[in-house]
């Protein structure tokens, strides 16, 4: 099986934005990789999140019709329901990690997913929590990983 990889809505979010060049071909690269390969992952939160942001904080913001569209892409990613199960992870995690709730729960649908690695910038780099490895896209190239 090949490995997955859970995408935290920054990366998506930078795909999108062009006020930070570097991010946005960052971003962009690790993407088409994924695209690619079929091999990322998100959850209903990241969809959430990456609506409000795109549509709402970006200036200027994605039009709605753009936000949706991609929404429609990311469909085949197989989100993760934020369920009860993902709260219950999340729990068990955040009684021994001292993280953000938001990010436990990104953690958790990651565990759910099935996936080795996690994309985020709001996490530390090179870190192993129980089977996950936290990867900042923008330190770490698709080519470190393959």
């Amino acid at each position: 099986m090949t490995d997955l990889y859970f995408v935290d809505t920054n990366i998506l979010v930078y795909a999108r934005d062009t006020a930070h060049p570097a991010k946005h071909s960052q971003a962009r690269n690790w993407l088409e990789h994924l695209w690619k390969t079929r091999t990322g992952r998100i959850s209903t939160q990241v969809l959430k999140e990456y609506y409000q942001v795109v549509t709402r904080r970006l200036k200027p913001g994605l039009p709605r019709e753009q936000a949706r569209a991609d929404i429609h892409d990311l469909w085949t990613w197989e989100p993760v329901e934020t369920d009860q199960e993902v709260f219950e992870q999340a729990w068990s995690l955040e009684d021994r990690l001292n993280y953000n709730w938001w990010d436990l729960l990104i953690l958790a649908a990651a565990q759910r997913s099935n996936c080795i690695y996690v994309l985020s910038e709001d996490l530390q780099n090179d870190q192993t929590i129980d089977n996950l490895k936290i990867l900042n896209p923008f330190t770490t190239t698709i080519n470190d990983q393959t």
